[in-house]
């Protein structure tokens, strides 16, 4: 038998592709890698590691790989919902506790109507000192813009 021929035979027989122990496929699993974890959710590997080490998400190691199952993409959905709402990390990690499994899975479900009420206050102030922020940039870029003449300096409305 020609090399080629045995290196053929024994890339076809099954019993000859296992996988190493530990190393089950993520589809058996339903667990992701964390390049697929991050493409997934629009993250880059060092979030997801920052995340890790709070303790916020909890990936199975394997040397180091890291493989994110389902709880994991929760938490991070709702990692993600609290940041987009504005909350801090430190007030996130509050909220979804350290349970894997947990009862309410959605970020808002789990806000009381004080925090609501107070994250509202908290985003309106922010939305003021920004709008006074811009406002007086525009000013100080028109009142610059006067002084130099020239046209092609003005703000584009």
């Amino acid at each position: 038998m020609s090399a080629t021929s045995a290196l053929g035979k024994a890339a076809d027989s099954p019993s000859n592709l296992s996988v190493p122990s530990g190393l089950e496929s993520r589809s058996a699993a339903g667990e992701m890698t964390i390049g697929e974890m991050a493409r997934e959710f629009g993250v880059t590997l060092r979030t997801l590691r920052f995340y890790e080490d709070r303790a916020m998400i909890h990936p199975r190691r394997v040397g180091n790989a890291r493989y994110y199952g389902g709880p994991d993409r929760l938490r991070l959905e709702m990692i993600l919902k609290g940041k987009r709402l504005g909350f801090t990390l430190a007030e996130i990690g509050e909220l979804i506790g350290a349970e894997d499994g947990a009862a309410k899975t959605d970020f808002e479900g789990r806000l009381r109507p004080a925090q609501i009420v107070d994250q509202l206050d908290h985003l309106e102030r922010q939305r003021r000192d920004i709008e006074e922020a811009i406002a007086s940039l525009k000013a100080t870029h028109e009142r610059l813009s006067r002084q130099s003449g020239a046209p092609e300096a003005r703000l584009a409305e």
